[in-house]
Parts: C-alpha cells; sequence; structure tokens
C-alpha cells in the first residue's frame, strides 16, 4: 500500500487536492481510502440528534457501528493514536491511502502553501516528496510554483504512485 500524506494549513488545498486523487486513482481501478485529520477543533459533524446512533452515543456508547445499503458508519467516543486510525482505514487494503493532515507523523509529504509563512513554519517537517505553491521560495525538493498546475502535479503523483508512463523525469 503506497501512503501520502497531504499537508498545509487550513484554506491551502488539500481537500480539493486528495479529493482529485481519489477520482485520478480510481479512474484507474485502485482502491484508495482516506484518512483525514479534523483539524478544525472539536469533534467531526455528527449525526443528527434524533438518529439511533446519537440516542445510543447520549445514553453513554463508547462506540456505535451501523450498517446498511453498501455502507458502514463507526463512530468512537475516543480518538485512537494515528497507527491505529490508519489500520482501521486500511482494513479493505487499498492500493493506496491518502492522509489529509497528521504533519507531524512519519511518512512522506506532500505540501501545499499559501504564502512563505507557511513554509517557513513547514520547512523542517520530514518526509518531503513535493512542495505546491510559494514561488519565492527556493528549495531542493521537488517544487510545483502554483496548485493551478494540475496536470504537472498529476503526473509527479502518478509517478509516485508508480502509475506513471516512466518516460519524463520530473
Amino acid at each position: 500500500m503506497k501512503t501520502l500524506h497531504v499537508v498545509g494549513f487550513k484554506n491551502s488545498g488539500k481537500t480539493t487536492l486528495v479529493s482529485r486523487w481519489v477520482r485520478l486513482l480510481k479512474e484507474k481501478g485502485l482502491k484508495v481510502a482516506v484518512l483525514k485529520h479534523h483539524g478544525h477543533g472539536g469533534k467531526p459533524e455528527m449525526p443528527d440528534a434524533g438518529t439511533d446512533t446519537m440516542k445510543f452515543l447520549t445514553d453513554g456508547a463508547d462506540a456505535t457501528l451501523v450498517a446498511g445499503g453498501g455502507a458502514v458508519q463507526l463512530i468512537w467516543n475516543e480518538e485512537p493514536d494515528f497507527e491505529t486510525l490508519k489500520r482501521m482505514v486500511s482494513y479493505r487494503k487499498p492500493d493506496v491511502l491518502l492522509i489529509e493532515g497528521y504533519k507531524s507523523e512519519f511518512g512522506d509529504k506532500v505540501m501545499l502553501l499559501r504564502d512563505r509563512d507557511d513554509w517557513d513554519q513547514l520547512r523542517n517537517l520530514q518526509g518531503k516528496q513535493l512542495v505546491i505553491g510559494c514561488p519565492d521560495i527556493n528549495i531542493v525538493w521537488s517544487h510545483i510554483h502554483s496548485r493551478e498546475e494540475t496536470e504537472l502535479i498529476d503526473k509527479w503523483f502518478l509517478e509516485w504512485i508508480g502509475e506513471g508512463d516512466g518516460n519524463e523525469a520530473f
């Protein structure tokens, strides 16, 4: 399983990029899982208060799982550690795991920068594979100056995954 973090600060384009890459990988017939860090403070959005799931949680359940119609929803009233979350989302053995966030965790990373300040805060992260944005920085790693260069970004990604044509070096 290939695993790649997409990191950056709020409104840097992480979700947009991950969503595009999910579609790209699915078009190629690959199984894809996504693990997202909810970095907006508080718990992620929960089901409506009137649902059975919320009744169980309100009544004290530590976890609730509902299945039907070909989908499963699991809610825990605690946040497992990062490795446990990775094992959970990888249960069905995807070909690719895309991780949105979790900057400080080990792994290969694509960094999305809004400005020079983002680079100053993120420059020491381990595992940098690609930096997108902020054309005024001069770095050693692969660097695409604009997130609008989607064709070049996707080409890099497919080569990183091992699905590229291999004819051109990045």
